[in-house]
């Protein structure tokens, strides 16, 4: 399936462009009316994506809780988990702050917004984004959720990890007793995965709307207005995939080959819907069929989710730095390390879905006495540039959980070894009662 659904996103990506494209030649005229009856018409393209991402936030909440919780009870007692959840907050530090220093570094370098020479909007200029000023305070009582059930509700993935984390290791504290629950659980990992299944056949509907409202409202004329600053971006995006897939190379050798090969499905899937939460349950399949551990997967991937967004960091310290260079203010080195670090702390927790990022990037901008206003520069292309981030949250985290595994004692054997002929290492790390979500919920031996 995984092949077709790749196939099928592409011509969906191709054919929204092309559609959306059409409509606005047809219809635009440079009138009010007409730029009126193209935002009714991407309403209704929009349609079908918000359908299709709420599907996907359907399915989060309650797959991530019981991925997390069977991967916690099988890790054998809480020394291994604190192993390896100190090896996964190492891993995501560093990764950010790279992520971010090579955001600081290209705009510096490249100063995308240089020469536009903005006039500077009075203070009270809004941009209309919600913004929201980070206070430690809020934010580490935020992290314990007052109710589980409205942290699903809501999909709090960061609360939901805490809840899964005291779920599972109170479970391995009390052994047998708890085998019925674990079992349960189980089964309800089989459930959710084919329900996954079921929700991934809409995916090329939803791009295919996606691309076709972008375009149809905006055209292609938005992207050449920005092509520079876009263009600069991208080269750091891709900068950045080299980094983290050669660090990949680096640990795991040239099965780090496999890995590229695999989460190309999910890859696709966020660059085409601009989430990287649609792609997290395909990413969690394909780091299964890879060989990381469920027990590593399943806890990793979902802690990256909060904590490990590598695309939308370096984003953040891009485009507070583009929008000072439009409006010709230069802030010294310093500053720009503090803005790094403060970025660094606020952006932790956010969630990997359009526009999450926009948000940070409004109460930081304030903070260094950069007009808030800036951000209307960038709203016209910022789906574009989410596509590009979400694809490189996707890579971050398979490579972190691909990472965390090898570190923790080796892989499982790739899952299709007719294609990928990788035997499984010899002495690798502690046997655990799951080999495979695929295998969950199916009688044992």
């Amino acid at each position: 399936m995984g092949k077709r659904l790749t196939l099928w996103i592409m011509i969906a990506l191709v054919a929204g462009m092309v559609v959306g494209w059409g409509l606005h030649l047809a219809i635009d005229d440079g009138s009010a009316a007409s730029a009126d009856r193209l935002e009714t018409i991407a309403g209704y393209f929009s349609i079908l994506t918000t359908l299709f991402l709420r599907l996907i936030k359907m399915i989060i909440a309650p797959l991530v809780f019981s991925t997390l919780v069977v991967g916690v009870a099988h890790m054998g007692d809480t020394a291994a988990l604190g192993r390896v959840g100190l090896k996964s907050v190492g891993w995501f530090i560093c990764a950010s702050l790279f992520s971010l220093l090579l955001g600081m570094l290209l705009v510096n370098l490249l100063q995308p917004g240089v020469g536009l020479g903005l006039p500077i909007p009075e203070a009270t200029a809004a941009s209309g984004v919600e913004r929201a000023a980070f206070n430690l305070q809020d934010f580490v009582s935020h992290i314990v959720p007052a109710s589980m059930i409205d942290a699903m509700a809501t999909n709090e993935i960061l609360q939901i990890v805490v809840f899964s984390l005291f779920i599972g290791v109170a479970i391995t504290a009390v052994g047998e007793k708890a085998a019925p629950l674990v079992k349960a659980v189980e089964a309800l990992v089989a459930v959710m995965l084919q329900i996954t299944n079921y929700v991934m056949a809409f995916a090329p509907i939803a791009v295919f709307a996606a691309v076709a409202s972008t375009l149809a409202e905006r055209g292609p004329g938005v992207i050449g207005d920005l092509a520079y600053f876009m263009g600069t971006f991208y080269l750091g995006l891709i900068l950045l995939w080299l980094s983290l897939i050669g660090v990949a190379f680096a640990l795991l050798g040239k099965r780090t080959r496999h890995l590229v090969r695999y989460i190309r499905d999910p890859l696709i899937l966020a660059f085409s819907t601009a989430s990287s939460e649609a792609a997290y349950p395909r990413t969690l399949e394909a780091l299964d069929k890879f060989g990381v551990p469920p027990r590593i997967a399943s806890f990793v991937l979902p802690l990256g989710y909060s904590f490990n967004l590598d695309g939308s960091m370096m984003y953040m310290t891009f485009a507070s730095l583009f929008i000072a260079q439009a409006y010709g203010m230069h802030l010294a080195f310093g500053e720009q390390i503090t803005m790094l670090l403060v970025l660094m702390i606020t952006s932790k927790g956010i969630a990997g879905v359009p526009r999450a990022s926009l948000v940070v990037i409004a109460a930081t901008l304030s903070l260094f006495k950069i007009p808030e206003a800036g951000l209307l520069l960038i709203l016209a292309v910022d789906h574009f540039l989410d596509m590009g981030r979400s694809a490189t949250n996707v890579i971050g985290n398979a490579v972190a959980a691909s990472v965390v595994a090898k570190w923790e004692g080796g892989f499982d054997e790739i899952e299709d070894p007719d294609i990928l002929p990788v035997p499984a290492p010899s002495g690798g790390g502690p046997q655990v009662a799951i080999d495979s979500f695929d295998d969950i919920g199916a009688p044992r031996s």
